[in-house]
């Protein structure tokens, strides 16, 4: 299975400066390595020895918590993807704004999967914060999304 690639040149915008750029691009890394390469040592090797303060309740905090988070969602579902619509910036924080999907098959359909606003942080070339808005799209993804939403794994709140 082929997997999504990002394109950063076709998301990146003229009026950003330079750190907002590099901050941008590693956000965009880190998407593409962890969210459609399902590279999770990679992820570590590059960006696991950090502190990593996590927003969504749902996940432990610290890279290991992404990398596990995500272990777990692509075993049930190993043709999870990120497509990434748009990259904001602004200051320390990168936001991207994504469709994500279980399935190949349901690419490109924004009736399928799961609309997501992800937040990073960057401090002194590092990912450092997270916080995210996911909105299912399809009633299966809004089934698991009550299924799988309930258990608490940090004690930072949402905001």
């Amino acid at each position: 299975m082929l997997s999504p690639h990002i394109s950063f040149e076709h998301l990146k915008k003229a009026h950003w400066t330079l750190g907002q750029t590099e901050n941008a691009k590693m956000v965009v890394e880190f998407v593409q390595a962890s969210m459609n390469d399902h590279d999770y040592e990679r992820v570590l090797n590059t960006f696991g020895d950090q502190p990593y303060k996590q927003h969504n309740r749902s996940m432990k905090d610290g890279i290991t918590g992404v990398v596990g988070a995500l272990e777990g969602l692509t075993k049930k579902f190993p043709e999870f993807s990120y497509d990434v619509k748009h990259v904001y910036v602004d200051g320390d924080y990168v936001t991207l704004h994504s469709h994500a999907t279980m399935k190949v098959k349901h690419r490109g359909n924004d009736k399928q999967g799961f609309n997501i606003v992800d937040t990073w942080k960057v401090e002194d070339g590092k990912l450092v914060e997270h916080w995210d808005a996911v909105q299912a799209l399809s009633f299966p993804m809004r089934i698991y999304s009550l299924l799988t939403g309930g258990a608490i794994r940090n004690s930072n709140g949402v905001f």
